[in-house]
């Protein structure tokens, strides 16, 4: 689907069709300047007003502070965030042992040919170390700004994904001293969380076998202030991915009846998430509140798919819409993690309307196949990172 904004209309393309609508809503974007052709250079999507119609909307100029202000952040020194093409073709051909220098640091790289993920169907091969670092440096220019203001939880597998992996939060004390860190006080007391705030930091990571990333659902600056609404599509044991679908599609109606934008992802194991921005003013308490109205109020309308008993036991292999993960000092899998199963599926960020697509399925990309959709694609998170959205009062 193709949206083109024009001084009439929308033009809409669906399907090889096109015609002509009507503008219904407002979008509040901050942007830099207009161009000489009439667009907008560097747009930022902000939100859906609720209190303005169409006919209130007029071409606005920037003010100049902002565009100064985007210059200077735009030529802003930091630690690189993404991979080059030459450290990528010098990984390959590293021995299984080696120093490899990735910006600006060197990492010690170890059992590089080591097997961590049996091979999966179609592809015959294994994922190896190589393989986990090659992964995580080459999205790491998408990644690496949905990590760099959280701590980060941990779960490692040193021995590969066949065998029994640990949850770590401290960091150890062979940690490099480059690698930015963040003391957070969580239910066992102080702990050093490593914050990923460079490419580097992810090839440490992938070395050290921390095949999942769970970050912290609100920043380090400000951990009592939840960043997303978060709903939590975990199935059952007799749920089916049909079925999974079936409750994708009512939050998804549920929101755009909100005139809420919410991010969905694939878990990469069989659930689906979404992830709704919101204002920087709502307590965990809120947000828990707003999702668990929201989710009983789809859940009553497939009564049959949902339970609300926290023990799996006693839910009859019927799905939890989990509201529970809205609260503080939790972690959710971060967009394009890898999660410990064969071929080393990822949590993928989709397109809402992917939900119709015949073969997408909770573990369909994998570390060899994301980067090739993140280039097609690009981050269908990003928008995570700017968007404020304030939550409506449900009936």
């Amino acid at each position: 689907m193709l949206y083109v904004g024009t001084e009439l209309g929308l033009f809409v393309t669906v399907d090889g069709g096109a015609h002509w609508v009507e503008p219904r809503i407002v979008a509040r974007v901050e942007f830099a300047e207009w161009t000489p052709d009439g667009l907008l250079r560097q747009p930022t999507f902000i939100g859906v007003p609720t209190d303005r119609g169409v006919e209130s909307a007029i071409r606005e100029d920037p003010p100049r502070r902002a565009i100064r202000s985007v210059a200077r952040a735009s030529t802003a020194p930091g630690p690189p965030t993404a991979v080059t093409d030459t450290e990528l073709a010098t990984l390959d051909v590293l021995p299984g042992e080696a120093a490899w220098e990735i910006g600006g640091q060197v990492v010690r790289l170890t059992n590089l040919d080591k097997a961590l993920f049996p091979a999966r169907d179609p592809d015959p091969a294994a994922v190896t170390k190589r393989d986990l670092v090659r992964y995580y440096v080459s999205v790491a220019g998408a990644l690496v700004p949905h990590l760099r203001h959280h701590g980060l939880t941990l779960q490692r597998f040193p021995d590969g994904v066949a065998r029994p992996g640990f949850w770590q939060k401290d960091l150890p004390s062979h940690t490099p001293a480059w690698i930015t860190r963040r003391q957070l006080v969580d239910s066992e007391g102080p702990k050093q969380y490593v914050v990923v705030d460079r490419v580097a930091t992810l090839a440490w990571l992938a070395q050290e076998a921390a095949v999942e990333l769970h970050p912290w659902t609100a920043t380090i600056e400000a951990p009592d202030v939840p960043r997303y609404a978060l709903i939590d599509i975990d199935p059952g044991e007799a749920t089916t991915w049909e079925e999974v679908l079936v409750l994708a599609r009512l939050f998804r109606t549920a929101l755009s009846h909100l005139g809420l934008i919410g991010l969905p992802k694939t878990t990469g194991k069989r659930g689906i998430q979404v992830w709704i921005p919101v204002a920087d003013r709502y307590t965990f308490d809120q947000t828990r509140g707003w999702v668990e109205q929201l989710s009983r109020a789809v859940g009553q309308t497939v009564p049959d798919l949902v339970s609300w008993t926290w023990s799996k036991r006693d839910r009859r292999g019927r799905a939890r819409l989990d509201y529970t993960q809205n609260a503080p000092i939790r972690t959710l899998v971060a967009p394009y993690s890898v999660r410990p199963a064969p071929g080393a599926p990822v949590s993928a960020p989709i397109h809402w309307n992917e939900l119709e697509d015949p073969d997408l399925a909770p573990d369909r990309w994998t570390v060899r196949s994301l980067p090739t959709r993140l280039a097609e694609v690009g981050d269908l998170f990003a928008p995570a990172l700017t968007l404020r959205q304030d939550l409506p009062t449900l009936g």
